[in-house]
């Protein structure tokens, strides 16, 4: 794509704040965390009535698209994709995102797919394969993954790291996998710091907090506090032989979305499919945990042939 120009960007689903965050960002350039280089030009909004936290919030955010940022409403992804050079699909409903993500990967748009990927481990691998046959570049991340504090807990060495805790908010979403719609970003937040090679999980379950503890390659052990309430505090601790480090800072949703900019442009994708999808099998795996009563579910169990380690 050419760098002379801004790149025209389409949103997908307005129900989450996440469109109107993103957005500010890119159309205001008196926005403080402003990111150059790109502009929501228009929009598709979607709604998924069986979620309260889409319904009732999808029009305020609309009409702020409309009225604060200039955002065109199309009634159609075809129409959307005519008008833009890349997409930011933003639907809360993880359900949704396999049918509206198609036409884009088929259109070759490079495409970032918020969380949750989809509304279920398959689904998301088939969404993978789709964009691998296709030939389209497709990322999908939590912004926790790029918060200052988390980068800068990555870097610091604490000796041969041994394991990692992290906690976070995961309220549960009667519609999804009970970690899928929150608890996403403490889980990426966990594989930010920690690695993939996670071979397995067990998880302790009870209404108000889950313990899911993975085994990684090499003996390393990663355990995710996922904290059933909204709001709740978020927090990595890195566990080395020279030291125990502990994420000082946090963040918001600038450092992603110039990571997503940038792949917009280049086409090369931050974070790898296979390692997207051993996060979304991590959180499956521990759902199955749940299901057998807490018991040690390997990460292949649940994972589909061709992404099995």
């Amino acid at each position: 794509m050419s760098s002379h120009r801004e790149l025209r960007v389409g949103i997908i689903g307005c129900d989450t704040s996440h469109a109107t965050e993103f957005t500010a960002r890119l159309n205001d350039a008196g926005h403080p965390g402003h990111v150059a280089g790109a502009r929501v030009v228009a929009a598709h909004p979607t709604v998924s009535p069986d979620m309260p936290w889409s319904q009732t919030r999808a029009a305020g955010f609309v009409e702020e698209l409309q009225t604060h940022h200039g955002v065109e409403m199309v009634g159609s992804i075809d129409a959307l994709l005519e008008q833009c050079d890349a997409i930011l699909l933003c639907s809360l409903d993880g359900r949704a995102h396999p049918d509206q993500v198609a036409p884009v990967l088929r259109a070759g748009l490079p495409v970032f797919l918020d969380k949750p990927v989809a509304g279920s481990l398959r689904e998301a691998e088939q969404i993978y394969e789709l964009a691998a046959e296709t030939g389209t570049p497709l990322f999908s991340s939590s912004a926790l993954r790029w918060y200052p504090g988390i980068q800068t807990l990555v870097e610091t060495d604490a000796g041969v790291v041994r394991g990692v805790v992290s906690y976070g908010p995961a309220p549960i979403e009667p519609t999804h996998p009970d970690l899928f719609f929150y608890g996403i970003h403490p889980t990426e937040a966990l594989f930010t710091v920690l690695g993939t090679g996670c071979q397995s999980v067990q998880r302790t379950t009870t209404p108000h907090l889950s313990v899911v503890t993975g085994l990684w390659d090499e003996g390393k052990v990663g355990t995710l506090h996922a904290l059933h309430r909204w709001p709740a505090e978020y927090k990595v601790i890195k566990f080395g032989d020279a030291a125990v480090v502990e994420q000082q800072e946090a963040g918001d949703y600038t450092p992603l979305l110039k990571q997503i900019i940038a792949f917009f442009g280049s086409g090369v994708v931050p974070v790898s499919s296979a390692e997207t999808l051993e996060i979304y099998a991590f959180m499956e795996a521990a759902d199955e945990s749940k299901r057998r009563g807490g018991t040690k579910v390997e990460l292949n169990e649940v994972r589909g042939e061709r992404w099995r380690i």
